[in-house]
């Protein structure tokens, strides 16, 4: 993995207005530095899995969408009978320079605090992931205070600490951009690396940072050309007073950097080390044909910026749940995805996926354990 470069931004910035100044803006990396995602359709590839569910003892189509996610994970894997190894659910952790701006209910701080709480086993998705013998991997990304390096453990199941740090957290984006382009580029080929380095066949995406719906936000409204007032919710909890001045505060940032167009310089304008370690960890997995399951927001905002970067991204992706909060439906539309659960969820840290993972398996099991026609003798209607 790419060693962290330290930081040499000061911890603040002086106040400016809203409009930057006049400058050159950094040079954007090449895109060819990412991972090349080819396109996987085969028809007919497609119609002997069609054929393979539509042929088992049930009417057709009687399974819903269980059918349309088990063809979506026999096509990505290549697999009349699918099988689904070591899940891998990777929580990307930062903090975010705008948080300054009182886009959040909560402090700063929480982000650092509930680190340590993954890694204790008592946040929802340690509860989660334990349960469905998923591993778990928490990749410092930025956070403001560093973590001590863990003591080793004897427990394989434990979740680990992976240090992928940028800097202590991105700069207020209502300042300067959050990202440069130097550290955008990095933060994206640590997901890069991350996925490299893990073991199965799905990896299952996950978040933490305060701020950071502010951050999903502001990339949906770029990227999709929609108002801010259309893409920010409540996020931890803001009243309809905070809500207001969170988009207020969007409405700024986004007239601060008119020119960042490109997902790129989208992403490196916006922020945050979370959210572009996701991208990287979505274009590789991706690559690899990894089955990819993607939770709420802020994952969906990596998605939709790994999507710009490389279209073909989507086949390999399967979306846990529609988030309950505000501009999470509007970035489903515009990737055309529908998501397996609705439960009102907004908590975020990959708690959404863990939940849906187990659909996944029963659709693998459908695919591949039940009985045809002809194998069970049973006539068809």
């Amino acid at each position: 993995m790419t060693p962290a470069m330290p930081s040499t931004a000061p911890a603040t910035a002086p106040v400016a207005t809203d409009r930057a100044p006049s400058r050159t803006p950094d040079p954007q990396p090449p895109e060819s530095f990412l991972p090349d995602v080819p396109d996987i359709a085969d028809a007919a590839r497609d119609a002997a899995l069609r054929h393979r569910i539509d042929n088992k003892t049930k009417p057709p189509g009687s399974l819903g969408r269980l059918e349309a996610l088990a063809l979506r994970i026999g096509a990505v894997l290549d697999s009349g009978a699918p099988v689904l190894r070591d899940p891998q659910l990777v929580v990307c952790a930062a903090d975010h320079g705008l948080a300054a701006q009182g886009v959040s209910a909560y402090p700063a701080d929480v982000t650092w605090q509930m680190v340590g709480n993954f890694l204790a086993g008592g946040a929802a998705v340690s509860v989660l992931a334990r349960q469905h013998g998923i591993a778990l991997t928490v990749a410092d990304c930025g956070v403001r205070r560093p973590f001590p390096a863990p003591a080793p453990s004897a427990d394989p199941r434990a979740p680990r600490l992976v240090d992928c740090r940028i800097a202590a957290g991105t700069a207020d984006s209502l300042r300067q951009p959050a990202m440069t382009a130097a550290q955008c580029a990095q933060a994206i080929g640590h997901g890069i690396d991350l996925v490299r380095g893990l073991p199965g066949n799905a990896v299952l995406l996950g978040e933490m940072g305060i701020g950071n719906t502010s951050a999903a936000a502001l990339l949906l409204a770029r990227l999709a050309g929609l108002p801010a007032a259309d893409c920010a919710g409540a996020g931890t909890g803001l009243d309809a007073d905070g809500l207001a001045r969170k988009v207020a505060v969007l409405e700024r940032v986004l007239a601060r950097h008119p020119d960042a167009r490109t997902p790129l310089e989208a992403l490196a304008a916006f922020g945050g080390f979370e959210i572009a370690a996701l991208v990287g960890i979505v274009l590789q997995a991706a690559s690899e044909r990894r089955v990819v399951v993607v939770d709420g927001f802020i994952t969906t905002a990596a998605v939709l910026v790994a999507h710009a970067l490389r279209p073909a991204v989507l086949q390999r992706c399967v979306f846990s749940h529609r988030s309950g909060e505000r501009g999470h439906a509007a970035m489903l539309a515009r990737l055309g995805a529908e998501p397996l659960l609705d439960l009102g969820l907004r908590l975020g840290e990959g708690s959404g996926a863990a939940l849906a993972w187990p659909l996944l398996r029963s659709a693998c099991a459908v695919l591949a354990e039940m009985a045809s026609f002809e194998d069970a003798g049973v006539s068809r209607g």
